[in-house]
C-alpha cells in the first residue's frame, strides 16, 4: 500500500507542475456537456456575411442544422473542422441548401460580417462556390444562449487572447432541439447521413467516436502547442499510475 501511495504521489507531481506553470487549464474549460433533446434558442438575433440580421431559425428554412461552433479568424484548426465537414458532405448523398442548413457558428463576439465573410470565402475556396453555408456572428447574449443550450464550454485566455474550445458539430432538429454531435474535425460521411436522417425524424442519437479535439493556441516562445503537450503528460501520468498499480498487484498475487 505504501508504494502504491509513493506512486500515486509521483503522478501527481508530473501533472501539477504543468498547472501551476500554465495558470489556465484549457482541458478543464474547454468541452462538450451532453445535453441530448435540449430546445435550443432558434430566433436569437445574429448577424450574417452581409451584416443582415437573422436568426437560425430563418436560416434552417424547416431543415435540419448542422451548426459548427467556430472562431472566424482561428489560427488553429477551425478551418479545417469546416473543411473537414464539406468533405464529408461531399461523400454522401444528402446536399447543404437541399437536405439540411450548414452553419459556421462564431463564437467570438468580437467578430463581425467582414470575419464571417472571410470564413466563408476560405470554406468556398476549398470545397467549391457551389457549397451553401452561412457563416453568423453575434453578441455574447445570444452566443451563449445557444451555446449554453446545447452544452459547448469554452474560454477565454487572456494570455494569449485566444479561445480554448473544441472541434464538433452540433446537429438540430428542424423544430431546434439538440438531436447530437459529431466529433471530430472530418465526420464520416455515414455517421453524418444518419445524423441528418435521424434529426429530420427528431431522434435524438449519437454519432461518431467521441474525439474532443481542443482548438488551442500555439506558443511562439515554445514553437510548440502547449496545451496539446499538457494533455499528453496528463493522460501519460494516469496511464502509468494504473499500469504500475496492476504491475504491483500482480507481484504480490504471484508472491501469494
Amino acid at each position: 500500500m505504501i508504494r502504491i501511495l509513493l506512486i500515486l504521489m509521483m503522478a501527481l507531481c508530473l501533472v501539477a507542475p504543468v498547472r501551476a506553470q500554465s495558470g489556465f487549464d484549457p482541458f478543464g474549460e474547454a468541452s462538450i456537456d451532453e445535453h441530448p433533446g435540449a430546445p435550443v434558442p432558434l430566433d436569437a438575433p445574429f448577424r450574417d456575411s452581409g451584416g443582415n440580421r437573422i436568426s437560425l431559425r430563418q436560416i434552417a428554412g424547416g431543415k435540419p442544422i448542422l451548426l459548427i461552433p467556430v472562431l472566424h479568424n482561428c489560427p488553429n484548426i477551425c478551418g479545417v473542422t469546416l473543411a473537414g465537414v464539406a468533405d464529408a458532405i461531399a461523400a454522401q448523398p444528402l446536399r447543404a441548401g437541399r437536405d439540411f442548413t450548414l452553419v459556421a457558428f462564431g463564437i467570438d463576439p468580437g467578430e463581425g460580417p467582414k470575419d464571417a465573410a472571410d470564413d466563408l470565402a476560405r470554406l468556398r475556396s476549398h470545397a467549391g462556390q457551389g457549397m451553401p453555408a452561412r457563416a453568423l456572428t453575434g453578441s455574447p447574449a445570444a452566443i451563449h444562449a445557444v451555446t449554453d443550450a446545447i452544452g459547448y464550454r469554452y474560454a477565454w485566455d487572456e494570455r494569449v487572447g485566444q479561445y480554448a474550445h473544441v472541434a464538433a458539430t452540433a446537429v438540430l432538429t428542424p423544430q431546434g432541439r439538440l438531436s447530437g454531435w459529431l466529433y471530430g474535425l472530418t465526420p464520416r460521411p455515414a455517421d453524418l447521413t444518419a445524423a441528418i436522417h435521424d434529426a429530420r425524424r427528431e431522434k435524438q442519437a449519437h454519432w461518431g467516436e467521441r474525439l474532443l479535439l481542443l482548438c488551442f493556441h500555439y506558443d511562439p516562445v515554445t514553437g510548440r502547442y502547449t496545451a496539446s503537450i499538457e494533455k499528453i503528460l496528463k493522460v501519460a501520468a494516469i496511464l502509468t499510475v494504473l499500469g504500475l498499480i496492476v504491475l504491483i498487484w500482480q507481484l504480490r498475487k504471484d508472491r501469494a
